[in-house]
């Protein structure tokens, strides 16, 4: 699961995917949630050349033709993420896995570990922010699909977040459902973006786990969603470490 982000892009930041520099906009979003429904950056292929843009965060069945119908799609499913297990199976998923997938950039995301302190009846849920060892930031396995409103002409790039099992370091944190975003290497990502890789490749590479050892994570404030600092570590004297 990923319903939660964080991007910070410095002044003049490139990234090479496939031999192609892309310029990064300068970007400060310390959080984000997925249920905003705003828009996020990805970089996806435009006439086979990775591109930089913003989509919209929730990927919009193209069955859904108005903003309307898409309030109502909501109340029945969620396509934030897209599960890797049955990403090849989904009526949703399926195509825009075979055919538009692309890379959305993260600097960190956010999850909560469940924990009961002594003395307590039920357990509590402590949130975390995880990001990459040196890493501004890094690349999560994306899928995207156009939308166009019927009703309004409006048409947008919309997009879901894959996610795959938690690894060991992962299940320690979000322990309760233990999962995480398809979290991908330079490698990994560049391979993503092919439009030539099988059916086997994007089922790999959508249940890839990242290295235990490159991720770090600390504890933050219970309402990092409304701090100024959402990030900044904070410990709980009751919560132990792992």
């Amino acid at each position: 699961m990923c319903y939660y982000n964080s991007i910070q892009i410095k002044k003049d930041n490139r990234i090479t995917i496939q031999g192609t520099l892309i310029d990064l906009p300068e970007m400060t979003r310390p959080v984000q949630s997925g249920f905003e429904y705003a828009n996020w950056p990805i970089v996806k292929l435009t006439q086979n050349v990775p591109s930089f843009e913003l989509a919209h965060w929730e990927l919009i069945a193209p069955w859904l033709t108005s903003a309307m119908a898409v309030m109502k799609g909501r109340e029945k499913f969620n396509t934030l993420n897209a599960t890797s297990e049955k990403l090849l199976e989904s009526k949703l998923f399926k195509q825009p896995a075979l055919k538009r997938r692309c890379l959305v950039l993260s600097s960190g995301f956010f999850e909560w570990r469940h924990f009961t302190p002594m003395g307590a009846k039920k357990d509590n849920a402590y949130p975390y922010y995880i990001s990459l060892k040196n890493k501004p930031y890094f690349f999560m396995a994306g899928i995207y699909q156009p939308w166009v409103d019927i009703e309004t002409g409006e048409m947008m790039n919309t997009f879901s977040i894959v996610t795959t099992k938690a690894n060991q370091f992962m299940s320690q944190i979000h322990n309760k459902k233990k999962r995480m975003p398809t979290i991908l290497t330079h490698q990994q990502a560049e391979k993503w973006l092919r439009p030539d890789i099988t059916e086997a490749e994007i089922q790999n590479i959508a249940s890839a786990q990242i290295d235990d050892t490159l991720l770090v994570a600390h504890s933050i404030k219970k309402d990092f969603r409304t701090s100024m600092h959402p990030t900044y570590p904070f410990a709980y004297a009751e919560l132990p470490g792992f």
